[in-house]
């Protein structure tokens, strides 16, 4: 019962950690995913495939090798130079993540509730200062809460899409011509950005819980219900004409398809924009850390004066530029970390 209970855990962190702005908006899904339409659902199960394998992979391996931040376990992956580059680059990723994050916010309290950015920034600035006083067990309740109720309102409008025969069929339509690369490449750089963030969170995760079985299991589970998750949400946004037109398209799906949830919606995709804001946060702050000698509330405060300049930018015009980038960059972080051998500790869990 202890193993399958911190597995669970483990795999709400994990999924809470990379649903965030943009993928609980529908933002995300669509610039990967949706605009490829039945290329796209295959590019998703290819994602949520490396989701699985590499997610519980940097886990066991940050269990190996006792990694306490993303600085040791990228030292373990490119060596001492190569890795100092890695670490600068996740770095700036983190704090690009966090500026979606907040910018998304805004855009949650402006688009579709009618306040000013100045309110939403303000709101969710004093939640993350709270929650990351508390440290990581504020990080799981929020992820425990948080997840569940994502997962059964996807679902509750996945059944509400799927009504429609028209949507069915164009979807699973298959296009004429050659396969769209794009789309697959789409599927490896999604998976690389999102892992090369998320170890942030998983290898100190992994390494406190230091149990190879719980963490395993935890990467299959989250690994699962992401890419569960994934695919719903590409069936969803699918119904929406021009979904690449809204910041928050998963919410104009919900306020026309299911307008009595409209508004606890909002708050659960609120919600994950703030565990994913906590969980890079934590994981910057963990590596700030290591150069200097502040408390963690101040450091989480100039992380969060940064993370507002650069959340001054639209949030679509933001995540557009930034994610795909980071995406393509992130490449080599997959590739490198898909061809470190599995000991045979991890083997036998």
């Amino acid at each position: 019962m202890k193993k399958w209970t911190g597995a669970l855990q483990v795999a709400a962190v994990y999924v809470g950690t990379v649903i965030g702005a943009g993928f609980a908006t529908g933002r995300e899904i669509v610039e990967f995913f949706t605009q490829y339409r039945f290329w796209g659902f295959i590019s998703i199960l290819i994602a949520g495939y490396l989701f699985i394998l590499l997610g519980t992979k940097i886990m066991l391996k940050a269990i190996d090798i006792q990694a306490t931040s993303f600085e040791q376990f990228n030292e373990y992956l490119f060596g001492n130079i190569l890795s100092k580059i890695m670490n600068a680059f996740t770095m700036i990723m983190l704090l690009g993540v966090c500026a979606v994050m907040l910018s998304g916010a805004e855009a949650l309290f402006t688009e579709q509730l009618g306040f000013s950015n100045t309110v939403g920034s303000i709101v969710t600035i004093f939640l993350a200062l709270f929650v990351m006083a508390v440290g990581v067990k504020g990080l799981f309740a929020v992820n425990t809460f948080v997840v569940p109720m994502l997962i059964l309102f996807n679902f509750i409008l996945l059944f509400k899409s799927i009504e429609s025969y028209e949507l069915v069929t164009s979807l699973f339509n298959i296009p004429e011509g050659n396969i769209s690369i794009k789309a697959i490449i789409a599927a490896f750089s999604y998976a690389a950005f999102n892992l090369a963030l998320a170890q942030a969170v998983l290898v100190p995760i992994a390494v406190e819980i230091n149990m190879k079985a719980i963490v395993k299991l935890g990467g299959w589970i989250g690994g699962a219900i992401l890419t569960i998750i994934l695919i719903s949400s590409h069936i969803i946004l699918t119904s929406l004409p021009n979904p690449s037109l809204f910041d928050i398209p998963m919410a104009v799906i919900v306020k026309g398809a299911a307008s009595s949830i409209y508004f606890i919606y909002l708050l659960i995709i609120f919600g994950e924009i703030f565990t994913s804001l906590i969980g890079n946060m934590y994981g910057l702050e963990r590596q700030i850390n290591r150069y200097v000698s502040l408390g963690s509330l101040w450091i989480h405060a100039g992380i969060i004066v940064l993370v507002f300049i650069i959340s001054r930018v639209n949030y679509g015009e933001l995540l557009g530029i930034l994610y795909p980038f980071f995406g393509y960059v992130s490449l080599i972080f997959l590739f490198i970390l898909w061809m470190k051998p599995i000991s045979g500790n991890e083997k036998s869990g």
